[in-house]
């Protein structure tokens, strides 16, 4: 179990986490919903160790445990798609590109450069880069973003069944209900709401 407990973060005089707790299962997909704005991200960046926490505690997780989906794809234009995975998989893990590439369904793909993808396929790429990163968190912001919804409850599924807790950031209403849990937020400061 991972348990963030009073976290407390601001940009300057605003506070965007302010006494925020939450409990994610060692296992599965957790699901958080709410406005734009109202501090989803910066909780995953906390997490991820990428902002100063000013307060509070983390406990069962480090920062250099986790792996980290940006809501931008941040893809490389030089790379093939295959490299892209590569990139950031320890040599003794290539044979690992194959199955990446089908959990994102981007079969047949490898070759290609990412200007020549869609969308979609490009998001798709992100995410399998970022499980690529061996990680005890996974914290993706909008995993989903530009990819169609049935494709996209297809890898959802298979990331219900990673052997890492997966802390996800949606809109999407069937993404939501399909989830293991889903903590629904409003903010900022980021507070969660009682469950729907």
């Amino acid at each position: 179990m991972i348990v963030c407990k009073d976290l407390r973060a601001a940009y300057g005089e605003r506070a965007v986490l302010d006494g925020f707790s939450l409990k994610i299962p060692e296992r599965g997909v957790t699901a958080l919903s709410g406005p734009s704005g109202c501090g989803k991200t910066t909780l995953l960046r906390v997490l991820a160790g990428l902002e100063e926490l000013q307060g509070g505690t983390i406990s069962g997780i480090v920062p250099g445990e986790t792996a980290i989906l940006f809501q931008e794809d941040r893809l490389l234009q030089w790379r093939r798609v295959e490299q892209h995975l590569t990139d950031v998989l320890p040599r003794r893990r290539w044979d690992r590109v194959p199955e990446l590439l089908a959990l994102a369904e981007l079969e047949g793909e490898g070759g290609r450069y990412p200007s020549a993808l869609s969308g979609g396929m490009g998001r798709r790429l992100a995410l399998a880069r970022c499980l690529a990163l061996e990680a005890r968190l996974y914290l993706l912001d909008e995993p989903f973003a530009g990819v169609d919804l049935p494709r996209a409850l297809r890898i959802l599924e298979r990331l219900r069944a990673l052997p890492a807790p997966v802390l996800l950031v949606s809109h999407e209403e069937a993404v939501l209900e399909r989830a293991d849990r889903t903590v629904w937020l409003e903010g900022p400061p980021l507070r969660a709401l009682e469950p729907r």
